[in-house]
């Protein structure tokens, strides 16, 4: 059905017809068609912060102090000026119009690190039901720390790190949770999970899965921890059996504690840890059931799984994601992957884990043509869609959008070697959580951009000096906006590498561009918005 480019003409179209059930979301949205952020303020003037992004329903803009130290929360709000002149629009703005403060209001400045900890500026999860947010700060890295009281030896330790729990209404600190000499993945919030009120955190040093829940009277609460043990009563049942052989009694560590200071208890432990003891009989399992002859069954097992025995002991947890409450999708790889900055290229493993019957339900490798079709036909499952927020769910993928799902097609065709496709595909999996930007502006229904520019995935890029631009899907594919970052002049020192950041309101026309370098120079911030 035609469409036109006149959003009064739109509105009496909406008023004299119905759209078909169960698209009356999708036609709402075409208005974004119309109505798009093509004004450009650059280089505003603004507080020196590091801007981090939009809660998901657009209520709170977050934002950290450059000594990482305080946490400042803006409330967005629309600009509004005075015009004595008879055409408003084609006039400039006023230069009060043209400030930081024009757009956003300060609610609160709240200091959330310690003098020897900082916050971590790439961590933040909001849980939209009760408007509380979760942030992180941490010590320094020690990289060279020793593998005492079971940890694993060539993972980092930091000696503090804080998770905090603060309603965004008013910056009130609700609670705590403090991990010691652990490690966990905070950059882009990869070790940490969050769907509904449940909290995974990955511990990379000890190698445990907690569950926490977060209450509705704002406090954390500890459910399981997985990894050594997998029931509740797995640890009553070593120490009770170690006791009637006159043994050892069997000390778990438990490094979530209230008190920074207090050590780890050493631990001499010949067990393998309760999940891998579920994963190494899952794949044994699995072994026996694809063969039903005795000696062709004894064979597979000396070739999948004697053979590769250690390699299956020293894997270790890298990512955890929820798929519903009960069941978690846990990527295993190696100890030097883990740490590494790039990942992507290490071999890695991929399990399905009940958390209420303590079963690995599914093991795939990272080339497993079984789980890519999964990836391509559920891809909005593994991101785990919003119950609270409907347009959460309007994020495109491949599973969603055909113009998506044709791109993926296409790389596909493209791909010398399908296997390493899939390898690239699945490497993205587990999803960082709450990393996709909800904006209808990304839309690959509505609009077609750069992904290699701009894209809803939460992540830094290369600058260009170019403008990016958002064209119309539908006939006559106008250009209807731009993105320019920087200065409006340009960069003139060419030498310099700049990275920019995108941070788009979920809802109203209206965007942050941050263009900075590598150096400590303050970042040159755009505000776009409709006019």
């Amino acid at each position: 059905m035609f469409r036109s480019n006149n959003i009064t003409a739109r509105i009496f179209q909406r008023q004299i017809t119905t759209p078909s059930p169960g698209t009356s979301v999708h036609h709402a949205r075409r208005f974004y068609e119309n109505i798009v952020p093509g004004c450009t303020i650059h280089d505003v003037e603004c507080p020196d912060l590091s801007f981090r992004k939009f809660t998901e329903d657009g209520k709170y803009l977050i934002s950290f102090s450059r000594t990482h130290q305080d946490l400042i929360v803006y409330r967005p709000t629309w600009l509004s000026f005075s015009c004595k002149q008879e055409d408003c629009d084609t006039q400039d703005l006023p230069l009060k119009a043209k400030k930081f403060e024009s757009f956003f209001t300060q609610l609160y400045s709240v200091p959330l690190a310690s003098a020897s900890e900082v916050i971590c500026k790439d961590f933040f999860l909001y849980a939209e039901t009760n408007q509380f947010g979760v942030f992180a700060t941490s010590t320094a890295q020690i990289h060279d720390a020793p593998a005492t009281g079971g940890a694993i030896l060539g993972v980092p330790s930091i000696e503090k790190i804080t998770f905090h729990l603060l309603r965004l209404e008013d910056g009130v600190v609700l609670d705590e949770r403090v991990f010691c000499n652990d490690y966990i993945n905070l950059a882009q919030s990869m070790g940490v999970f969050l769907f509904e009120d449940l909290l995974a955190i990955v511990s990379l040093r000890y190698q445990r899965i907690h569950i926490l829940q977060i209450r509705d009277s704002g406090s954390l609460v500890d459910l399981r921890s997985i990894g050594e043990f997998c029931r509740e009563d797995d640890e009553l049942f070593l120490n009770s059996s170690s006791q009637a052989d006159g043994t050892a009694q069997h000390m778990p560590i438990n490094n979530v504690v209230n008190d920074p200071n207090l050590e780890q208890p050493a631990q001499e432990n010949c067990f393998l840890s309760g999940i891998k003891q579920r994963l190494l009989s899952f794949i044994v399992r699995g072994i026996q059931n694809e063969q039903k002859v005795e000696t062709m069954r004894n064979q597979s097992l000396k070739k999948k799984f004697y053979f590769h025995f250690q390699d299956y002991v020293d894997l270790i947890i890298w990512k955890v994601q929820f798929l519903d409450r009960h069941h978690l999708l846990i990527k295993f790889g190696s100890v030097e992957a883990a740490v590494s900055r790039n990942a992507d290229n290490h071999p890695s493993f991929f399990a399905v884990y009940n958390m209420e019957s303590t079963e690995i339900i599914a093991f795939y490798q990272m080339s497993s043509d079984e789980l890519y079709l999964l990836y391509e036909q559920f891809c909005d499952y593994f991101h785990v869609p919003s119950k609270s927020s409907l347009y959460m769910n309007f994020i495109s993928s491949h599973s969603n959008n055909i113009y998506a799902l044709e791109q993926l097609r296409n790389n596909k065709s493209k791909a010398t070697s399908f296997s390493l496709f899939i390898k690239k595909v699945l490497a993205s999996l587990p999803f960082n959580c709450q990393s996709q930007n909800p904006s209808p502006y990304f839309d690959q229904s509505l609009f077609r951009y750069d992904e290699k520019l701009i894209s809803a995935a939460d992540r830094h890029r290369q600058s260009t000096d170019h403008p990016i631009k958002f064209i119309l899907r539908r006939p006559p594919h106008t250009l209807k906006f731009k993105i320019k970052t920087g200065p409006e002049a340009g960069i003139t020192d060419c030498r310099t590498k700049r990275i920019s950041s995108f941070i788009f309101h979920p809802i109203l026309p209206l965007a942050l561009s941050v263009q900075q370098t590598l150096f400590s120079q303050p970042a040159v911030v755009n505000i776009h918005f409709r006019r």
